[in-house]
């Protein structure tokens, strides 16, 4: 489980970045399916994945793009971060078991209207299967401190 950590606007500097290491487990995978309703028997039936040029179950993109998510709400900008944009580029496929590096590092920082743009990485044994770019709003500490 992500610790909680908040940066608020003026804590954040180009370069900062956090890593989240989760291992997919089929049950992940399973509660995705239910969640979504993406029943893909890609994602659920090993006899079917079998057939397939992956050759075993893969997980869903989109719960690959949520641990980037995860890390977004929880580390780094974190709680009451909110996402205004995500790009995503699959560039191969997570299978069950798999451990999943997600690296999040903030890109340029945008003061006007406190947005961060940060790039983010997801990597199975240092090879990348997802990558994009996420803008979000995040507080400030005035904002915080009138609360």
């Amino acid at each position: 489980m992500l610790e909680l950590k908040t940066h608020y606007f003026e804590d954040l500097s180009v370069g900062q970045r956090e890593t989240y290491l989760k291992t997919v487990l089929s049950s992940d995978v399973v509660g995705f399916a239910e969640v979504s309703g993406d029943r893909n028997p890609i994602h659920l039936s090993e006899h079917f994945a079998a057939r397939t040029p992956f050759r075993s179950r893969i997980a869903h993109g989109l719960y690959t793009a949520s641990l980037i998510s995860a890390v977004l709400g929880t580390r780094l900008p974190g709680p009451g971060a909110v996402y205004i944009s995500q790009t995503l580029n699959f560039k191969a496929p997570v299978h069950i078991g798999d451990v999943v590096e997600v690296v999040v590092e903030v890109a340029e920082l945008m003061p006007g209207r406190n947005r961060v743009r940060l790039i983010s990485t997801c990597m199975v044994d240092g090879r990348v299967v997802l990558d994009g770019e996420a803008i979000v709003m995040v507080p400030s500490k005035e904002i915080a401190i009138a609360v």
